[in-house]
């Protein structure tokens, strides 16, 4: 069938990613600088201490039962894309562009806001020094020409890196996923010992003003957010060197910890001073002064560690993870197919590397002030491509006669996020500037489809089938039969 011309044209990709590897990989992208910032900004502010320390639980629990789901789907189609290839399998072509686009926004988003980290970290060690060249002022944040600078050495540094193979990128994660976990610990030993330690700095437990479940449902609406990371997993199913069904275990673990680590900086932050002192001090940073009023210089030197380890964990997973899912995309005749070629030496997809790069480079020009933005863009995208995931999970299961109740609660609870982000009246409804982005990000997607479309319709199923899978017998859980109407190209 066509299938089986198309394999020669197929793009495939080196299996060098061991487990140890792939489980940094999941963890980078899950502890990053969200971490360490947004327990200042966001989580004892707007939520309070408890009401956080519950929601990250509450919030690992859902995300490991969406996991769940992902482990079923890794079992059974083990290629770059992952939820993209998932919801192709469920819906169509359709539903998988939209998925897939979704997806591609939330880890977008992701490596450029750990590129502006990069610069809050340099102003925690070394003011002043990139502090040159004033531009402009975004939302009470200066930007300068020497930040701008540093962050984007980083961004081509890693972009050059995940363009040269991902077994050097791989073993680059996992070093620095231990001196991620290894900081974090450090810190919380040197609060806990300090003087000023006391539980009672905790108190309000809740925000003022709030009810606690409003203060839960607060930190809980962006899970996808704080957890997205152990979906990378799926991206580099394809560059395996191991079996699949070890995803699973990988997975729940990087969810686990990930949310362990979450609950030490935040009980970090709020336990050396009482926590709304702190804040009334108006800290740059949060976790920095309080890094500094436990340990002195040393506790920056060990929180500097912790944070470049996430940092660049954070931007060297969603590099991948982007890359793999663009190339998956354009793969399956999505996106040109430029986004699709893999380099003839390295083997990655090069196209889709300098198009992530290029995207990011944008970033560093727009300052800290749209942080809050894209991770409320960030938790759209991703709970999308979870909703996508858990109910083909569903669907793969029905069409065997069987049910599968983590699946159904997996596609609830994600139901029940996207409504919080997006329903008027939620108290974690998203905000008019992610909605201004949204929609942008929305009509190139639409923009791009339009482009693709015709390709799709004159293209045989069975071949995008295996485009996506590599397999054409795979199966698929969608009515083939409007795409086998189709104009049709002719098939071998």
């Amino acid at each position: 069938m066509a299938g089986t011309s198309q394999n020669s044209e197929r793009g495939t990709l080196e299996k060098s990613l061991s487990p140890w590897q792939v489980g940094a990989l999941a963890l980078g992208c899950i502890v990053g600088w969200g971490c360490f910032v947004l327990p200042g900004i966001s989580f004892l502010p707007n939520a309070g201490p408890l009401a956080t320390i519950i929601a990250f639980a509450i919030g690992g629990i859902v995300m490991s039962v969406v996991a769940l789901s992902y482990s079923h789907m890794i079992e059974h189609y083990p290629v770059a894309g992952g939820e993209f290839a998932y919801a192709y399998a469920g819906f169509g072509p359709i539903g998988a562009f939209a998925c897939g686009w979704a997806l591609v926004l939330g880890y977008l988003s992701i490596v450029g806001i750990n590129a502006s980290a990069i610069a809050l970290l340099a102003r925690f060690l070394m003011p002043g020094v990139f502090e040159f060249g004033y531009l402009y002022t975004i939302a009470g944040w200066d930007v300068y020409v020497g930040e701008v600078l540093i962050m984007t050495a980083s961004i081509l540094m890693f972009g050059i890196m995940n363009y040269r193979g991902v077994s050097v990128a791989g073993s680059i994660q996992l070093v620095l996923a231990f001196a991620l976990t290894f900081g974090v610990i450090a810190m919380t030993f040197g609060v806990v010992t300090t003087d000023t330690f006391a539980l009672s700095n905790l108190v309000p437990h809740f925000a003022e003003g709030k009810s606690p479940i409003a203060s839960i449902i607060t930190v809980v609406a962006i899970a996808p957010f704080l957890f997205v990371g152990f979906d990378t997993i799926p991206q580099a199913a394809e560059e395996f060197s191991f079996s699949p069904k070890k995803a699973r275990v990988l997975m729940l673990g990087a969810i686990a910890l990930g949310a362990i680590l979450y609950t030490m900086v935040t009980f970090c932050v709020g336990s050396v001073i009482p926590y709304k002192e702190l804040l009334g001090q108006d800290h740059a940073w949060a976790t920095g002064a309080v890094a500094h009023l436990a340990l002195g210089k040393y506790g920056s030197v060990i929180l500097g560690t912790a944070v470049l380890g996430a940092v660049c964990t954070g931007m060297n997973g969603f590099y991948l993870a982007t890359t793999r899912l663009i190339f998956s995309i354009a793969r399956g005749k999505f996106l040109p197919q430029w986004f699709g070629e893999v380099h003839p030496k390295y083997h990655t997809p090069h196209n889709a590397i300098l198009f992530t790069m290029a995207i990011s480079l944008l970033t560093p020009w727009a300052g800290r002030a749209v942080v809050g933005w894209i991770v409320d863009m960030c938790s759209v995208g991703t709970v999308i491509a979870y909703l996508f995931t858990c109910l083909v999970c569903y669907k793969m299961f029905a069409a065997r006669g069987e049910k599968n109740i983590i699946s159904i609660l997996g596609a609830i609870a994600s139901f029940i996020i996207l409504g919080m982000l997006t329903v008027p009246g939620s108290p974690a409804i998203i905000g008019t500037e992610p909605w201004i982005l949204m929609v942008i990000w929305i009509v190139m997607g639409v923009g791009f489809y339009m482009i693709q479309i015709q390709t799709v319709r004159n293209t045989p199923e069975l071949e995008i089938r295996e485009s996506i899978f590599g397999d054409s017998t795979i199966p698929v859980f969608f009515d083939t039969e409007e795409k086998s109407a189709a104009p049709r190209a002719t098939e071998n």
